[in-house]
């Protein structure tokens, strides 16, 4: 994956034990472990730097909206993958037998913004989404 030093994001992210964040962002995803401490890990999150902090108090679970007949989780966060490698994570994910809040799916079909997308949480309660486009042109499409 290269990284293009005008597009890297900095996240950071509450949760409630820095083990589980561990296991599910470096073990089940994959993500190179960075700088650490007994408060916080950094992880190179598909190419940008997500920090995970130890706060149980601002961990929970997201309100969410309605969105294409689906409770899409209003605070999350995730990143947009190529095709190939959105249908990759998602046959990973449930090969692993991950626990999707929305399963793999193609939203907004025949419209503007036609996309892949799924919808997972963290062991603390984040909210993610990976999505894909089979035209990049279509991600801000009205």
């Amino acid at each position: 994956m290269s990284v293009n030093p005008g597009s890297i994001f900095h996240l950071a992210i509450p949760v409630d034990d820095l083990a589980a964040a561990e296991a599910f962002y470096g073990d089940q995803f994959g993500c190179e472990r960075g700088r650490r401490s007994d408060q916080w890990i950094d992880f190179n999150f598909f190419g940008h730097q997500l920090v995970t902090h130890l706060a149980p108090e601002e961990c929970g679970r997201a309100v969410t909206n309605s969105v294409d007949g689906k409770n899409v989780p209003v605070k999350h966060f995730g990143v947009v993958l190529s095709p190939a490698d959105w249908k990759a994570l998602a046959a990973r994910l449930e090969a692993a037998g991950t626990e999707f809040i929305i399963e793999p799916g193609i939203r907004f079909k025949g419209e503007p913004g036609e996309q892949g997308t799924f919808f997972l949480l963290d062991p603390a309660g984040n909210a993610l989404e990976f999505k894909c486009f089979q035209n990049i042109d279509q991600l801000f499409a009205a």
